[in-house]
């Protein structure tokens, strides 16, 4: 192993440890991190659903926003950029978030349920696995989202200054949000809000520092064989497992696991979804913010992207729950991959 795979490694060790932390201090279980899911809680909270369940401004998407910010100032990375077909990667993004809400969770949130022993979340890296090789065959083709540019300053930093605006506005005037009531559902189990920025802030600075990516994990080893960002990957799962184990919290099982339903087939197509979009896109949903903290403004309309996209998964009866996914569900899962062909075939540069 590489020096670049140990600090991958290392990386992915603390993110591991971070989010069982973060599920034993009140998180929901197997989400002490999960992309897809606290942006539908930020969704909900702000009123673009009504779905009283999954209502609360999340500090660790904004710690992971500031965090990779202050990383990419202090080693003057911050770099704002943009204008690589924006609308596109915003409809593809929607779909990646109705992709995740039918398996009921994120990329990240994929490897912690598998390290609490929740047998549909391999289900999951299957169906995953399966959507990145698919979208390495049409990076292949000749796929493009075309190039960026430089923008200004002012461009790159709407989105983290947003951010912290939430965050002020939350602390300061709470009411302003809604929040699932206690035992009303997930929303509504969360730790300190000092604790979720401080852990947000910290995975965001170390992820900025070595580009982590669920995405990545994948894509580069089957397309240049590179296993760099594989070992991080797996090593947030060992970790998991073993702070699980620690807790009493591993339950190796397809029935019974929090917030999971054990319908195997649309586990994998959703996942499948995620991962397609997500090559497509240039990185999965943890890497999108990283970029947007860095001042990608193309990351920044991703993200916003995946909070519509939630909204309409809770507006239009699209999300999934403990008793498993909706019919409506599943039609979209099946648009989004006509939607992906489409968009595949009209962004193909051609090959000499």
């Amino acid at each position: 192993m590489t020096k670049k795979s140990w600090a991958v490694v290392a990386v992915g060790a603390v993110i591991g440890a971070v989010a069982v932390a973060l599920a034993a201090l009140g998180n929901p279980g197997n989400m002490g991190f999960c992309i897809a899911c606290f942006l539908r809680d930020i969704a909900g909270a702000t009123k673009l659903h009504s779905a009283a369940a999954v209502q609360y401004v999340r500090p660790e998407i904004i710690g992971l926003v500031l965090g990779a910010m202050i990383m990419a100032i202090v080693k003057k990375e911050f770099k704002p950029r943009g204008g690589s077909s924006p609308m596109t990667r915003f409809l593809i993004a929607v779909f990646v978030m109705i992709g995740a809400l039918m398996f009921l969770g994120c990329p990240l949130r994929m490897m912690l349920r598998i390290g609490g022993g929740d047998l549909n979340a391999v289900v999951g890296l299957v169906g995953f696995v399966a959507g990145i090789f698919v979208g390495t065959l049409w990076l292949r083709g000749g796929f493009s989202l075309k190039r960026t540019y430089q923008q200004s300053l002012t461009e790159g930093g709407v989105f983290p200054a947003m951010m912290l605006v939430l965050l002020l506005v939350f602390l300061l005037v709470p009411s302003l949000f809604a929040a699932t009531e206690a035992g009303g559902g997930p929303g509504a189990l969360h730790a300190a809000i000092l604790v979720s920025l401080i852990a947000g802030l910290l995975v965001g600075a170390l992820a900025q520092r070595t580009r982590f990516c669920t995405v990545a994990a994948s894509r580069d080893a089957i397309m240049f064989r590179d296993f760099d960002m594989l070992f991080g990957f797996i090593a947030v799962i060992v970790v998991c497992i073993i702070g699980n184990l620690i807790l009493g919290k591993f339950n190796l099982a397809f029935a019974g696991q929090p917030v999971a339903h054990t319908d195997g087939v649309w586990n994998f197509l959703g996942m499948a979804l995620v991962g397609w979009g997500s090559v497509l896109l240039g990185g999965c949903p943890l890497r999108q913010l990283i970029l947007a903290g860095e001042g990608n403004s193309d990351s920044a309309v991703t993200v916003t992207g995946y909070i519509v996209g939630a909204a309409i998964c809770h507006n239009f009866g699209l999300a999934s729950s403990a008793n498993g996914p909706t019919t409506n569900g599943m039609v979209m899962v099946v648009v989004g991959f006509v939607v992906l062909t489409i968009v595949g075939l009209l962004n193909r540069e051609r090959m000499d």
